[in-house]
């Protein structure tokens, strides 16, 4: 099953806010013929982009093959939360992998938000790096662990940019009656997604890697130099870089054993202007809540608010997603009831069993890196750049990440969706009791 053309039509962004408003790129070309390169690069995200522009910064001969369009996928769909951290919190990573490795993921991670900050800031890239996520509790039991890890990251990691709000500081900048506290990280941030990725291939292709959008590879050869088919190209590489995530499809069955699509949702609404954004979210924040299924919101540049949650039980899109968007935005915000929604789009993103990125040394030339739970904007990005100093010879980052056991998920790529929608059945019914 292809979700590329299940729900999309191939070849075309998706009609959400960020297509609409992005500083578009001309189009690419297909890859056509032989092609011989150092590096090919499959997936045209936050990954591949990244790989290709890290790799060709270096002096490496880069080859980028995307099924569709740069940033057509999760990079380019998100809800554009840059999150601080691992997407497991560092309590549980020590309990997973020990205080001395939990510690050096947490390096990583904020290494990943640097990053995109620094990308941000170049003159390729349209888009604006914005300061502070809140992290929002939906009762008021879990207020208590909310504090306790604000405080745990000051003692433990030396991180002081995080701190807890309780009920009224929480409701003094998200104008919300559903939250009773959480808190506030002003070292995380959000940014304009598609934005990013397009500054990325700007990146990538002003310092000389090639790509090829309309290209999707349909089988890989492993080998000393690796072979990659597309419908109407045969490129032989050194080395392999996979940066699919949720549109791995059955390309690596190894890995599709490990890493599952699943889809979410995002809704614009109507420019609300700067007055009525500032009385929703002071200080132009984004917002993620405590649910299983997680809402998520920010606004745009023009004062819309982008909102981002609702499970999906099936591969398919759902026919009226501004629909199913709109009865959690008015649950969280019942004082924009009936608000004009302009936009309304689906995304496939990649999770993992243990919600920790999957990399793989899939043979000795080519590595796979992928799985990122919807925490993949900050992550993504940085892993482009541990896949091309990886390639270099300098595997220390890679070789971290890659430790981190990441289980198969029960039933392989057969059973994994059906056991899936029990468990997401099961924590939505948990969060609406």
């Amino acid at each position: 099953m292809d979700l590329l053309d299940i729900n999309d039509r191939p070849g075309a962004y998706p009609p959400s806010f960020y297509a609409h408003a992005a500083t578009p790129l001309p189009r690419f070309p297909a890859a056509d013929g032989d092609i011989s390169c150092d590096v090919a690069v499959v997936g045209g995200g936050f990954t591949g982009l990244s790989t290709a522009w890290h790799l060709a910064r270096r002096g490496y001969d880069v080859a980028l093959l995307e099924a569709s369009r740069v940033g057509f996928g999760a990079s380019g769909r998100n809800g554009g939360q840059v999150g601080q951290g691992q997407r497991v919190e560092q309590d549980e990573l020590e309990a997973m992998v020990g205080r001395d490795h939990a510690r050096a993921l947490w390096d990583i991670a904020n290494q990943s938000v640097d990053l995109v900050r620094e990308i941000a800031a170049r003159d390729e890239v349209h888009a604006t790096f914005h300061p502070g996520i809140i992290h929002a509790a939906h009762r008021a039991r879990d207020v208590p662990g909310y504090a306790a890890y604000a405080r745990k990251l000051r003692d433990d990691y030396g991180y002081d940019r995080i701190r807890a709000l309780d009920r009224e500081e929480l409701r003094a900048l998200v104008t919300s009656p559903a939250y009773h506290g959480g808190t506030l990280d002003t070292g995380a941030g959000h940014i304009d997604p598609l934005e990013l990725a397009l500054g990325l291939a700007r990146l990538a292709t002003g310092a000389g890697a090639r790509i090829f959008e309309s290209s999707r590879v349909l089988r890989i050869d492993a080998g000393d130099p690796a072979r990659l088919i597309t419908e109407d190209a045969q490129v032989t590489a050194r080395h392999v870089v996979l940066g699919c995530n949720g549109y791995l499809g059955r390309l690596v069955p190894r890995v599709a054993a490990r890493v599952m699509p699943i889809n979410n949702y995002v809704v614009a609404t109507e420019p609300l202007g700067r007055a009525r954004q500032a009385e929703i979210i002071r200080h132009n924040h984004a917002v993620a809540d405590s649910k299983f299924v997680v809402n998520y919101f920010r606004f745009s540049d023009d004062h819309r608010l982008l909102f981002g949650g609702t499970e999906s039980y099936r591969y398919r899109f759902p026919r009226d997603i501004a629909g199913a968007v709109r009865r959690p935005l008015e649950e969280v915000f019942p004082q924009l009831e009936g608000v004009p929604i302009t936009h309304a789009w689906g995304g496939t993103l990649g999770i993992t069993m243990n919600r920790m990125p999957h990399f793989e040394r899939i043979a000795g030339n080519i590595l796979s890196l992928s799985g990122y739970s919807g925490h993949g904007v900050a992550m993504a990005t940085l892993a482009g750049q541990i896949a091309a100093e990886t390639i270099a010879g300098q595997a220390e980052r890679f070789d971290v990440m890659a430790s981190v056991p990441t289980p198969r998920f029960p039933g392989g790529a057969t059973l994994r969706w059906p056991l899936l929608v029990l468990a997401m059945a099961w924590y939505s019914l948990r969060d609406r009791l």
